[in-house]
């Protein structure tokens, strides 16, 4: 080799290492310098987690958790991905993101390309009047106003929301097909609540699927009422905490960490709601009245909640609830009813799949032997019961009806008012629906046709009623002052459909129908 070509390829290669030096090892020595002389030689490693400004996921992402964080020699870094629910989950399966937080269903829905990248290791919170369906009352006034071909109106909402799912929720629940085959003029997809709220507020849409601080805001127009929202469903909208496969593996003492202190930041903050107020209120730039609207649409779920009502762990003593597993399915069934797969399409058709309860058991066991789980304070109960006053008949007159629930309908031999085995099969399905709205009243009708002694119907459809009723009442322990119960006789038959015969019509006709109704709005 000539003496000029090597020199000139020791030329070259110093180049390079020179570049190198210049834009990696420098700045790296620096750092390096920079740590070791400063307050950072202590940091221990990097921890970050990709969520949006969702207020439910602000104690995870505030000051006080990055500090108390830090002061364990870890730095949390908080991505703001704008609800960019798919590139959220690539993320996890790139392992550029450690944690990750989303909605259950917004989970499923992506997850399934990248095939489930992150497991959930707590529950964050329920949306408890965050999300809502309004409408503009003379065009709708419940749920019912959907039924059939009845709604010629035009619908705003956002894709692939939460508050997206309220609204396949609705359609799975009270059967309202109709809004499943709405013309793409009559849905009006918008890029977030903000611009959902102005064409509701500008009439160019009838109903509207918003978020706070939209929510309350549309309330306060003229002629605005809420068909139905977010706090009248049990387990609907639930945000849960993912963490990444590979990292829950490599560093299971880092995930321990990050829980323990997320359930101190809570606890700090349901301790003293006015500093989660005013946090809010700073951090995300909204009004103190912003601020508390958008948190009295969260229940946050505490340490002793996730245990014992979401991943069914308990102590000696107590009981506990599966609440995660059943809401997985739920969300699963909802999104099969709403044609958003075709078949189930969880790994294996198994909710347990996607779960990793040991770190809450470990965290819970802990401190049922040393007082950890007093740390947690008071908060919200995410499924508490509702206790239920007995109302007078002018009370229930006032109720607001929400929509009648799906139900397959229950026949009885003529003349009776016994309920067969596989009526009451149709009961046991229709009380899955129910569970979902444990806080609205439930009224059961009674009908029955339209020929015979109208005092006579109106006593067999009133016993028909109370039969279905003291089914739910005595198999799944329904409050009986929950429960109205009315027999209609034969005056509310129902339209004839086209070209039906009096005999099909006859036949349809004696049903018990179940419909749920709010007591405020």
């Amino acid at each position: 080799m000539k003496k000029s070509t090597l020199m000139a390829i020791i030329f070259v290669v110093v180049a390079i290492l020179g570049v190198f030096m210049y834009k990696e090892a420098i700045p790296f020595l620096k750092s390096k310098l920079q740590k070791q002389t400063s307050d950072a030689k202590d940091l221990k490693g990097d921890i970050n987690i990709a969520l949006d400004s969702w207020v439910g996921y602000y104690p995870i992402q505030s000051s006080k958790m990055k500090q108390r964080l830090r002061s364990e020699g870890f730095k949390l870094e908080v991505i703001d991905d704008m609800a960019d629910y798919a590139s959220r989950m690539k993320g996890l399966a790139d392992r550029k993101y450690d944690f990750a937080v989303a909605t259950i269903d917004s989970d499923i829905l992506n997850s399934v390309p990248v095939d489930f990248p992150g497991i959930i290791i707590m529950v964050i919170d329920e949306s408890k009047g965050a999300d809502a369906m309004v409408a503009h009352s003379n065009v709708v006034s419940s749920l019912d106003s959907f039924k059939g071909d009845a709604f010629t109106g035009k619908i705003g909402y956002t894709a692939f929301s939460p508050s997206h799912h309220l609204l396949k929720m609705v359609i799975s629940d009270f059967d309202l097909t109709a809004l499943k085959k709405l013309s793409p003029q009559q849905k009006m997809e918008t890029k977030d609540s903000v611009e959902a709220f102005k064409l509701f507020k500008d009439k160019r849409v009838q109903v509207a699927i918003l978020w706070e601080p939209d929510v309350t805001k549309a309330m306060k127009l003229p002629g605005v009422v809420k068909i139905i929202g977010s706090e009248s469903v049990n387990r609907g909208i639930v945000d849960v905490l993912l963490v990444s496969r590979d990292y829950a593996v490599k560093y299971p003492e880092r995930v321990d960490l990050v829980l323990k202190t997320y359930f101190r930041v809570l606890k700090f903050y349901m301790d003293n709601p006015e500093d989660l107020r005013d946090d809010i209120s700073g951090d995300l730039k909204v009004s103190k009245d912003e601020a508390e609207s958008m948190i009295a649409g969260v229940a946050w779920v505490n340490l002793t909640e996730n245990a014992q009502q979401w991943f069914g762990i308990a102590g000696e003593g107590q009981t506990a609830e599966q609440g995660l597993v059943d809401s997985i399915d739920s969300t699963v069934s909802i999104l099969l009813s709403n044609d958003d797969f075709s078949q189930n399409p969880l790994p294996d058709k198994d909710p347990y799949r996607i779960i990793n309860s040991s770190f809450i058991s470990a965290i819970y066991t802990e401190g049922l032997k040393t007082g950890f789980a007093g740390l947690e304070g008071g908060t919200q109960s995410a499924t508490g019961a509702k206790q239920f006053k007995p109302l007078t008949d002018m009370q229930w007159a006032r109720l607001k009806s929400v929509g009648s629930i799906k139900v397959e309908p229950i026949r009885f031999q003529s003349g009776l008012s016994d309920l067969t085995v596989s009526e009451k099969e149709k009961l046991d399905d229709a009380v899955t629906r129910l569970k979902r709205y444990p806080t609205f009243r439930i009224l059961i009708a009674g009908h029955t046709s339209t020929s015979g002694d109208p005092e006579a119907n109106t006593a067999l459809s009133q016993q028909r009623a109370e039969a279905v009723a003291r089914y739910l009442m005595i198999t799944y322990s329904i409050d009986e002052n929950r429960i109205k119960t009315v027999g209609y006789g034969g005056q509310k038959p129902l339209p004839r459909n086209p070209g039906e015969s009096d005999r099909s019509l006859g036949y349809r006709l004696p049903r018990v129908e179940i419909s749920v109704l709010s007591e405020s709005y």
